[in-house]
């Protein structure tokens, strides 16, 4: 199963997570210290959160394909790179507390997509998208 993520920058994640509860009827798929996580049914979504600087206003983090394997990720690249677009594909990198594979494409208005599939959990955060999202601007 494909679904979109949407990863959000929130300034109160407590009131970010008791809202989103709220609004998609669910509960956490993954909880951690400045993170959260929903793997909402309906709509099929990822939706991330991710604690920012308290009281700013919620923002865009990025954006992203969950797919179901790293064969996916790898068609996902090059279909990309065959419509002529700048990639970066990282695999085995750790992020949002997971092991994942991915590759990082960006829009038209500079706005960071992934196209990844999680591999395996992790115990720490790691450094994977924020990073990768700026390298694949270049």
């Amino acid at each position: 199963m494909s679904r979109v993520q949407l990863a959000l920058r929130v300034g109160d994640l407590s009131a970010s997570i008791e809202f989103y509860s709220k609004l998609f009827n669910t509960r956490p798929a993954k909880l951690r210290p400045g993170y959260a996580n929903f793997a909402v049914a309906e709509p099929a979504l990822k939706l991330v959160l991710l604690e920012g600087e308290p009281g700013q206003t919620t923002v865009l983090d990025h954006l992203g394909v969950e797919v179901e394997s790293t064969a996916h990720v790898d068609q996902a690249s090059q279909r990309l790179t065959g419509h002529g677009m700048q990639t970066l594909l990282e695999n085995g990198t750790t992020c949002c507390y997971a092991k994942q594979d991915k590759v990082w494409v960006h829009g038209p208005g500079r706005e960071p997509w992934e196209v990844y599939t999680v591999t395996a959990d992790s115990t720490t955060f790691g450094t994977g998208e924020d990073e990768s999202a700026e390298q694949a601007v270049g």
